[in-house]
């Protein structure tokens, strides 16, 4: 009966190991699509950060422009 006992301890063991590995790689493969998923969108925030920051220094380079002609017309009347 101790032989069984061990035999049958031993087993519960390995399935309680091989549930917790089949866990883990489930957790792993969540994981790497979860990091793929926010690469992406931190790519494409990037993107869109640049972007905002081009819109960002033409707005200034107009506002400036038309500054520089308001005080022209200033000058002049």
């Amino acid at each position: 009966m101790s032989k069984y006992s061990d035999q049958n301890s031993s087993r519960q063991a390995f399935d309680i190991l091989e549930e917790q590995i089949k866990a883990l790689i489930e957790t792993c493969a969540y994981l790497k699509e979860e990091n793929r998923l926010l690469r992406t969108q931190q790519e494409r925030l990037q993107e869109e950060r640049l972007a905002l920051m081009e819109k960002n220094q033409t707005a200034r380079s107009r506002v400036g422009a038309i500054i520089t002609r308001l005080k022209s017309l200033e000058a002049n009347t």
